[in-house]
């Protein structure tokens, strides 16, 4: 029986392809989640592809994951991943579910501000700076945990 992997995306993801192409590249969150959905089937993994621009709809969707025993969470926090607790709480919350956190770009080499991550104290690994490619990598690492 296939295992249900959530797919969060926090703020501005929903531009990607438009939004600084130069740092985030050219595919849109509708190609991501195809190439996403290609990878789970491959995995024999049912994935959950969200995306918001508002923080508790994003702590809902955790909560969520772990009310309904899903196998993990692969979360691209966007800007939230710098600043929310509440996120860092709601994944503190569902524990012992692993989260891994994805940014496309690599957020160690950007603004001092984004070097800190609220979600990487709760989450199992982070993967960034490798583009949509994280999160095929991040279905890939949960699969190999199952």
């Amino acid at each position: 029986m296939a295992k249900t992997i959530y797919i969060l995306n926090g703020p501005n993801l929903n531009m990607l392809g438009k939004r600084e192409p130069g740092i985030y590249g050219g595919k849109t969150l509708s190609d991501i989640e195809a190439d996403c959905r290609k990878r789970a089937a491959v995995l024999d993994l049912l994935i959950e592809f969200r995306q918001s621009n508002h923080e508790g709809a994003l702590v809902d969707w955790i909560q969520e994951a772990g009310e309904k025993e899903a196998a993990g969470i692969v979360i691209n926090p966007g800007a939230y991943g710098h600043t929310s607790i509440a996120l860092h709480d709601a994944i503190r919350a569902v524990d012992p579910l692993p989260v891994i956190e994805v940014h496309l770009s690599n957020i160690h080499a950007r603004e001092p501000f984004r070097h800190q991550s609220m979600i990487a104290p709760v989450a199992v690994g982070m993967i960034c700076g490798l583009g949509p490619m994280g999160y095929t990598l991040a279905l890939e690492a949960l699969a190999a945990r199952l």
